[in-house]
C-alpha cells in the first residue's frame, strides 16, 4: 500500500481546486498544456492496471518482459505492449499517466490515481483462482482511504468541491465472467442463467457505484465489456477457430444493462452524469473495418503459446511478434496498445454510438453542481 504524507497532499488538492483547467507554461514540468479536469481517479481491472499487483501474491501480474516492450517506463505492470486506454485518456484531458495506487506518493498523487487490479471482478469472489487482487469494493475503500487523508486536513466542501471537478473511469465486470461465471470451479453457473447473472451483477454495480458518488464522484465513465467470444483465450477453445457466439451472447444481457443502470443513474443521482463506453460496439467496428485502421492480423494474440495464441498467454521473456502495430490483440486476454489508443479516442471524442449519452471530452468541460 502506498505511503501518504499528509501535507503535501493538502497542497496537492488546493492545487486541484485553483489551477485546472488553466494553461501551463513551459515552465510547467509537464509542458504547455490545458489540463481539461483536475485529475482521473481509475477502478478496473486488467485491461487498465498498470501495477497495483505487482507486489502481491498474485498469479495476475504483467511486471515482466516483453510486456510493457513498447512503453518507455518498460514492463510496469500493463497488461499490454505499452499504453492501456485509460493512458491515452489521460493524454486527451491534458493529464500527465496516472500513478498506480500501490506506487503513488507526492507530487505523483496530483493529477489522481489508478486503483484497478488484474482479476478483480464487481463481485468480491470473482478471481480468486489468481490468489490475490483488489476487487472493486476494496478498490473503493482504497479511494476512501486517500479522500479520508486529505479531508482531516482541508476539510470537506474544499475536497468536494475538487473532487466534482475528476473523471472517474471504471471499468469491471470480464472478470465476473472469464474468472467466475466460466470458471468449472465456480458455482455461479449452476446458481444463475445468463440474464441472472447480469442482473445481480448490475444491481451490485448500482451499489458501488453510488458509494463513489456518495464519497464525491460526480462526473462518471463506465466502460462496457467486449465481445469475449473473440479473444484469443476463447478462440482457442472454439474448434473451428472462430469467435463463440454462446459467449457473446452469455454477456449481451450484461451490456444492455448498463446501459439502463446509466440512464437510472443520471436521473436518480443529483448533481452526477454518467456517460457509457460501448467498448463491445468499439471492438465490433475494427474487427470490421480492421484494414482501414491497419490491422492484418485480428484472431490470435501477439504474444502467447498454442492455439490463437491463447492457450497460455504471454510467458516471461517469450519473444512476441515484431509488427505488433498491426496486430488487435497482445495476449490470449488484452488487446495491443494500437487498439487501445482507437478506443481511448473514440471515448474521449467518439459519437453516441460508441460513447452515451456524451462523451468524455463533453464530460469533461460540464460545470456540475457538487451538492
Amino acid at each position: 500500500m502506498a505511503k501518504y504524507s499528509l501535507p503535501p497532499l493538502c497542497v496537492l488538492f488546493m492545487l486541484l481546486i485553483t489551477v485546472s483547467g488553466q494553461d501551463e507554461d513551459a515552465s510547467s514540468p509537464v509542458g504547455a498544456r490545458r489540463e481539461l479536469v483536475p485529475a482521473m481517479f481509475i477502478f478496473g481491472d486488467s485491461l487498465i492496471d498498470n501495477g497495483n499487483n505487482n507486489n502481491l501474491p498474485s498469479f495476475a501480474k504483467a511486471n515482466y518482459y516483453p510486456y510493457g516492450i513498447d512503453f518507455e517506463g518498460g514492463a510496469t505492470g500493463r497488461f499490454s505492449n505499452g499504453y492501456t486506454m485509460v493512458d491515452e485518456i489521460a493524454e486527451l484531458l491534458g493529464l500527465p499517466l496516472i500513478p498506480a495506487y500501490s506506487q503513488a506518493s507526492g507530487e505523483q498523487m496530483l493529477h489522481g490515481i489508478n486503483y484497478a487490479s488484474a482479476a478483480a471482478g464487481i463481485l468480491d469472489i470473482t478471481g480468486r483462482n489468481f490468489v490475490s487482487r483488489i476487487p472493486f469494493n476494496q478498490q473503493i475503500q482504497n479511494f476512501q482511504s486517500t479522500l479520508d487523508q486529505i479531508t482531516d486536513n482541508l476539510g470537506a466542501d474544499d475536497v468536494a468541491q475538487a473532487i466534482a471537478r475528476c473523471i472517474f473511469f471504471v471499468g469491471m465486470g470480464s472478470n465476473d465472467y472469464l474468472n467466475n461465471y466460466l470458471m468449472p470451479n465456480y458455482p455461479t453457473r449452476n446458481q444463475y442463467n445468463g440474464q441472472q447473472f447480469a442482473d445481480l451483477l448490475i444491481q451490485q454495480y448500482t451499489r458501488q457505484l453510488t458509494s463513489l458518488y456518495n464519497l464525491g464522484a460526480r462526473k462518471f465513465v463506465v466502460a462496457g465489456i467486449g465481445q469475449m467470444g473473440c479473444i484469443p483465450s476463447i478462440l482457442a477453445q472454439s474448434p473451428n477457430g472462430v469467435c463463440s457466439l454462446e459467449v457473446n451472447r452469455l454477456v449481451q444481457p450484461f451490456n444492455a444493462n448498463m446501459k439502463t443502470m446509466i440512464n437510472n443513474l443520471n436521473a436518480n443521482l443529483p448533481g452526477a452524469k454518467f456517460t457509457y463506453v460501448d467498448i463491445a460496439h468499439m471492438f465490433q467496428d475494427i474487427i470490421t473495418n480492421s484494414r482501414t485502421y491497419g490491422f492484418s492480423v485480428v484472431n490470435r494474440g501477439c504474444c502467447g503459446i498454442g492455439r490463437n495464441r491463447g492457450q497460455i498467454t504471454c510467458l516471461p521473456f517469450q519473444t512476441p511478434c515484431p509488427n505488433r502495430e498491426q496486430y488487435v490483440f497482445w495476449d490470449a486476454f488484452h488487446p495491443t496498445e494500437a487498439v487501445n489508443i482507437i478506443m481511448g479516442r473514440k471515448a474521449f471524442n467518439g459519437d453516441q454510438s460508441f460513447v452515451y449519452p456524451i462523451n468524455i471530452q463533453q464530460l469533461a468541460n460540464l460545470d456540475l453542481d457538487p451538492n
